[in-house]
């Protein structure tokens, strides 16, 4: 598999307390592994956004995915492709494909998830949609498959 140019790519090395008794990975750490390329990515090409969050904003997951194709294990070097799938309104759906690093490269996961962004209205907690906001858009847009 030959990584795409149009994907950013944050790359996870399996440490042993993500393995279960059977040494494979336990599937839920998949899903962290999401949150963790999207908030390298918003650290990455769109600080401002994270800055958004003390004033409100929210990225609220309202679904995601995963499909395992392989095992992993302690100490694989797992690169976490993540694209832009879609973005609707409020909403962007991410892709990720999760590749074991090494020669050849090998898919061992792919997965998605979709986000919307929110706004806090008070001291309630309640929310509102928001807009995607604009330092996001343009962050995402060389990512779009």
């Amino acid at each position: 598999m030959t990584p795409d140019r149009r994907t950013y790519v944050h790359r996870h090395r399996v440490p042993f307390e993500e393995t279960n008794l059977a040494g494979n990975v336990y599937f839920a750490h998949y899903v962290r592994w999401q949150g963790h390329c999207r908030e390298a990515f918003l650290a990455d090409h769109a600080p401002g956004t994270v800055a958004a969050f003390a004033h409100g904003l929210t990225l609220v997951t309202v679904s995601c995915d995963m499909e395992y194709l392989r095992e992993c294990r302690a100490l694989d070097e797992i690169d976490i492709h993540m694209s832009l799938r879609h973005l609707a309104g409020n909403r962007i759906e991410m892709a990720f494909d999760y590749v074991r690093a090494g020669s050849p490269p090998d898919l061992v996961a792919r997965g998605h998830q979709t986000v919307a962004c929110m706004r806090r209205t008070g001291d309630d907690g309640l929310m509102e949609p928001a807009p995607v906001p604009e330092e996001l858009l343009t962050a995402l847009k060389p990512f779009s498959r």
